[in-house]
């Protein structure tokens, strides 16, 4: 492949609660969960990408990430399954579904996150990896990411083959496109079926009538158990059927349909070749227990200080408490208001181990960049990770309140990975700062392993010179050297 597969599509947050029910509820007739167990995971957009990363592939996911607790964990979620994230701006709450489950089965789905928000423009560096992928998979949840009107653009543009998998709420796929993967449900939405009609002629009609209307090279109907109907140039459809029985959750069966077969154009297959290796993945995932069993658990979480996941605190007004100063919820808040604002969002990251005289000076350097300052922390388990079983001298809840105590920080956000990627993709900060000396060439800006991130969404990368002798491990070393005397 000569280019990363692209993902574009809208990502919800998506939830199974496992449980037990042994009793109904004494004031209404309806079964009580009492809950055992629950997973997270990337929905949307975010399972098709998660999927193509499995196999190997450099996968980038485009898609709209809310300032919220729910942004910050698909955040987290889709970092720790090795998704590249080039994150648009998301007004609104992020759209989950929770599934509430007992013995295998859904008892109930229950959806929150309120109307579609509006997806932000996207960058010059989005743009560049469209045009620069391999293949290119639209997975429509019908929430405004596959109408953004830059991005349509770049889709018609690019010459990388590009497969929809399209929703009734959604748009229409731009013209050109080598493969739509509906549903059947979803093709008797967009084209009305006669009265009468058999499955598989309701299918070929409803395909051939989206393949004129879009301009497809082909469409191929996904059928469930029964496998797929693919119509491209010729008037005769080609049914591939599945390789063998297949009953179990369906959940994700169509993500993992339109992810397989992204992924096999990639690598130069047909769309015949291509629909039938999409099949046979597709039908292997629901028999082998579909979306519970294919994806490992729960990445970490973006917290707020707590080593069992995310754990929200209640935020306060921007200088109050220190400890509403802390944690996804302080952040959430802190960026909805300087950006509803016209702000300018400044964010940092480090150890901050024992906070000394050059982390003051470049946190105060940093802060007159912007109208906010968010320090990205690293947790105990990734300072020891980073530095060694000695480390942290202090405490991960100790730190983030000597940082968040400062009158030049205005919220601190604590992260489980080596790496403040994942945090970064949610924050989106209008500039990341480091400390640097430019005298031994840390002044390089372009070199910071977070430069490349930050471009995704626009962001701007500086470096602020620290003082000069002052350092964490030199100040332990001195201090045991004194001790030792």
């Amino acid at each position: 492949m000569r280019g990363p597969v692209v993902v574009l599509g809208d990502t919800l947050l998506d939830r199974d609660v496992e449980g037990v029910v042994n009793r109904l509820c004494p004031d209404s007739p309806v079964p009580v969960l009492d809950e055992t167990a629950a997973t997270d995971r990337p929905g949307g957009a975010g399972l098709a990408a998660v999927f193509a990363a499995a196999q190997g592939a450099e996968v980038v996911l485009v898609t709209a990430l809310a300032d919220d607790a729910g942004g910050a964990r698909l955040s987290a979620l889709l970092t720790a399954a090795g998704v590249q994230v080039y994150p648009l701006a998301l007004s609104g709450a992020t759209p989950e579904k929770i599934r509430l489950r007992a013995r295998g089965r859904v008892l109930l789905r229950h959806d929150r996150g309120g109307t579609s928000g509006e997806p932000g423009q996207p960058s010059d560096e989005v743009l560049r990896v469209i045009a620069a992928a391999s293949a290119v998979l639209v997975s429509d949840y019908g929430r405004g990411v596959a109408r953004q009107p830059a991005l349509r653009d770049a889709l018609a543009a690019t010459r990388a083959p590009v497969v929809w998998d399209p929703h009734p709420r959604g748009p229409a796929a731009v013209p050109g496109v080598h493969l739509a993967t509906p549903n059947e449900s979803e093709v008797r939405e967009l084209v009305p079926a006669l009265p009468g009609a058999s499955r598989l002629a309701t299918a070929s009609r409803g395909a051939q009538g989206l393949r004129r209307r879009w301009r497809a090279g082909a469409v191929a109907v996904t059928l469930g158990g029964d496998g797929a109907l693919l119509c491209h140039a010729g008037s005769t459809p080609l049914v591939v059927p599945t390789p063998g029985s297949a009953e179990g959750d369906t959940c994700g069966a169509g993500d993992r349909f339109a992810a397989a077969a992204s992924l096999a154009l990639a690598q130069g297959a047909l769309v015949s070749e291509a629909v039938q290796v999409a099949v046979a993945e597709a039908s292997a995932y629901v028999a082998g227990g579909g979306v519970a069993t294919a994806l490992p658990p729960s990445g970490p979480a973006v917290r707020a200080g707590s080593t069992s996941g995310p754990r929200v605190l209640q935020p306060g007004p921007r200088g109050g408490a220190v400890a509403d100063r802390v944690g996804v919820a302080a952040v959430a808040t802190l960026l909805n208001e300087v950006r509803a604002g016209g702000g300018t969002v400044v964010a940092t990251g480090g150890c901050f181990d024992l906070l000394h005289a050059g982390h003051v000076a470049t946190l105060e350097a940093a802060r007159q960049l912007g109208d906010c300052l968010i320090v990205c922390l690293n947790s105990d388990a990734s300072v020891t990770g980073l530095k060694g079983p000695d480390r942290p001298v202090q405490s991960e809840g100790d730190r983030s309140r000597l940082l968040a105590a400062l009158s030049c920080v205005d919220a601190v956000l604590i992260f489980d990975e080596p790496t403040p990627d994942a945090a970064l993709s949610w924050i989106r900060p209008d500039v990341w700062v480091k400390g640097g000396d430019y005298a031994t060439g840390g002044g390089d800006a372009a070199a910071l392993p977070e430069a490349q991130v930050v471009r995704r969404w626009g962001g701007n990368t500086v470096v602020v010179p620290y003082l000069d002798g002052r350092s964490t491990t030199d100040l332990i070393v001195r201090t045991l050297a004194e001790r030792t005397r």
